[in-house]
């Protein structure tokens, strides 16, 4: 999208899967014991966070209460957008609501190279909505990041990128990922009152180079028990012993004979563990974040450049690569974090004919 870019209607979030009330919050995080990587004059690593969780039911008839969460402010869209209006897109959570009682498991989210964590809403609303705190976490000055004093720091290391820039990321974002456990699983009070998690069932999951960090971040952290990686290429070697612990990759064509499919080859040969290698061969790479079903609600797919459409969005309509993408990386943590087997994923499913098992 562009600063010419039309938008017609205000899109909504889409609803979650499963029907539970679900209460979200953003958090600064401050990590002292780093300089920031991509700052030389900045002493700590500072990050923004958004936190979804289980919430206990409104009173009232339908809920209603409390601030809607906002999807991203007018500063950020139009920073990353060049225009106001995606902060009009409309989540359906409350900010701020009571958790809900017990420890639930968690899952940490980053996002893909140059996004936004808010590019990972929906995803995050629908593990929330299965009984997950979520974490997607805004890696600073590798997009814009919005503070709670109003200040916008963009994207220092966007114009440089190669493959040893990508690993340093992948390093980094990793590091960023352990703080946030951390922080989530630290005693006292914690990141929101009243909400408690399982230390025992982390899990991570990203997009883009975000989902390689995920996998990386549990190469580093054995907190992390299962990681998920949506479309995302590897830069950074795993342990030359191998990773032991469950990993998803789920991509678009990255099926046998596509050139993508080199990247993931090399690294699946160095997972010991539990791991599918899933194809959704009509998808782009942004069909596994909020990028797609956004421009498909917008409707303005039409004005995007058409030689990046394909690669991008591919051919599978938004809502319909968000289904997949919801169902199976559900099932996966549904599957390893709390030890809930499903046959998705123990091979094709009618339920969702464009999935392929590549391995």
């Amino acid at each position: 999208m562009s600063a010419a870019t039309e938008v017609p209607q205000v899109p909504q979030v889409p609803a979650p899967t499963t029907r539970r009330t679900i209460g979200a919050t953003s958090v600064h995080l401050v990590d002292k014991t780093r300089h920031d990587p991509w700052r030389a004059d900045a002493a700590s690593r500072e990050l923004m966070a958004t936190l979804w969780y289980p919430a206990q039911p409104a009173r009232g008839e339908h809920g209603e209460h409390g601030e809607q969460l906002p999807y991203v402010s007018p500063e950020v869209s139009s920073a990353l957008f060049g225009t106001p209006a995606v902060s009009e897109v409309r989540t359906g959570v409350k900010a701020r609501t009571v958790p809900a009682p017990g420890r639930h498991p968690v899952v940490v989210l980053s996002p893909g190279y140059g996004y936004s964590r808010t590019s990972l809403t929906a995803l995050a609303e629908d593990l929330a909505a299965r009984g997950y705190v979520v974490a997607a976490l805004d890696h600073t000055y590798e997009t814009v990041v919005q503070f709670p004093d109003g200040r916008v720091e963009t994207c220092l290391i966007c114009d440089h990128v190669d493959d040893q820039r990508a690993a340093e990321v992948t390093r980094s974002r990793a590091k960023d990922i352990s703080f946030l456990i951390d922080q989530l699983t630290a005693p006292g009070p914690g990141l929101v009152r009243g909400l408690q998690v399982d230390r025992s069932r982390i899990g991570a999951a990203g997009h883009s180079i975000g989902g390689a960090s995920a996998v990386e971040a549990m190469s580093e952290d054995r907190r992390i028990r299962a990681a998920a990686n949506l479309d995302g290429d590897f830069f950074a070697p795993l342990p030359a012993d191998g990773l032991a612990r469950p990993v998803l990759l789920l991509g678009a064509q990255r099926h046998a004979g596509r050139p993508a499919t080199a990247n993931w080859d090399e690294t699946w040969q160095h997972l010991t563990g539990w791991k599918r290698w899933l194809d959704l061969p009509e998808a782009g790479h942004l069909s596994f974040c909020d990028m797609h079903w956004l421009v498909d609600s917008l409707g303005v797919r039409d004005q995007l450049p058409p030689d990046t459409t394909p690669e991008q969005y591919g051919t599978i309509k938004g809502d319909r690569a968000l289904a997949a993408t919801r169902a199976y990386l559900g099932a996966f943590f549904d599957r390893h974090l709390l030890n809930r087997p499903s046959r998705l994923l123990d091979g094709p499913s009618a339920a969702f004919p464009e999935v392929r098992f590549a391995k």
